[in-house]
């Protein structure tokens, strides 16, 4: 087990602590919907393939970009993608259903091949680290990330829509960031980008050199070097390359072509986020600097987050 890195800055170790607290009290597992990445499972399995326990996991951070990079990772020819998002290692219940059950969920792959899950809410789970680390202390995690802020609204912009397709009703965003003119921090929406305190959990049980790190912004901008360095990471040849991704003027995001087809993310990628008021943003951002500078000495390494 790897000993976690000392804080970074003495004043900040109980405010670390309380938030840890707080985030683990309120975070509760998030109704996600399984699309199926590589299609219906065959009734019999291809001669010589067999079911194994993940080679990497997608560990999140929801809205993200986990889809997104699953899906254009999933072009290798040498990666074999999991269907649905399995919550084996976040959920009790599933957790509960044991080793040989989350085994089942993955896919058939040949033995050159490695076999790659996502879900979301592995990062922010307060027991899915310990758990992954006592199946595989060597496996190689991804995580992608993109700025916190945005990421707040991206959340908040499914559970709008979410709501609306159910009937539910629903709030301005501004009504549930801000709570008695003070940023409501028990929000889910902003627990989920304290990245520094989720992180922290992570460095517990793995070495910094067994997670890369995904810029989910650069993803959306210009997918290949991004795909490229997870190829160098994971030890796959490379594969990938420019002339499987075009950029879909109708959605305002790059799409995928591979073995002769073409496809893009579901409809519900990419949904215009709401206008929120700027001195709320604003509020949002101060709040979330620290945490991005202590995340940032976390990893070793620095984003354009505003």
């Amino acid at each position: 087990m790897v000993s976690p890195p000392p804080p970074a800055q003495i004043q900040w170790q109980t405010k670390t602590a309380l938030l840890t607290a707080l985030v683990i009290t309120e975070l509760t597992k998030t109704d996600l919907v399984h699309i199926n990445v590589s299609g219906d499972v065959p009734s019999s399995p291809p001669p010589g393939t067999s079911k194994r326990a993940p080679h990497s996991i997608i560990i999140g951070v929801r809205k993200g970009g986990t889809r997104a990079l699953l899906e254009m990772l999933d072009i290798h020819p040498e990666v074999a993608a999991a269907a649905t998002e399995v919550h084996f290692f976040d959920w009790d219940e599933n957790y509960a259903k044991g080793f040989e059950w989350y085994r089942d969920l993955m896919p058939y792959s040949y033995p050159h091949q490695i076999t790659v899950e996502k879900t979301p809410g592995y990062f922010t789970s307060p027991l899915a680290p310990e758990r992954i680390c006592a199946m595989n202390s060597s496996i190689k995690l991804l995580l992608i990330l993109r700025d916190p802020a945005e990421r707040v609204i991206s959340d908040y912009t499914q559970v709008y829509f979410n709501r609306l397709e159910n009937h539910k009703p629903v709030q301005a965003i501004e009504n549930l960031l801000v709570r008695n003119g003070a940023l409501n921090i028990r929000y889910k929406a902003i627990q989920r980008s304290l990245y520094d305190v989720h992180m922290r959990n992570w460095l517990r049980y793995f070495p910094l050199e067994q997670v890369h790190i995904v810029d989910g912004d650069a993803l959306i901008r210009d997918p290949l070097p991004e795909l490229q360095k997870v190829e160098r990471f994971l030890n796959l040849p490379p594969r990938i390359v420019s002339s499987n991704f075009y950029f879909n003027q109708t959605k305002g995001f790059y799409c995928i072509r591979s073995d002769g087809r073409e496809r893009c993310l579901h409809e519900s990628k990419g949904r215009p986020h709401p206008a929120v008021n700027s001195t709320v943003l604003q509020q949002l951002r101060s709040f979330l600097q620290e945490h991005n500078r202590t995340f940032f000495r976390l990893v070793k390494r620095t984003f354009d987050w505003q």
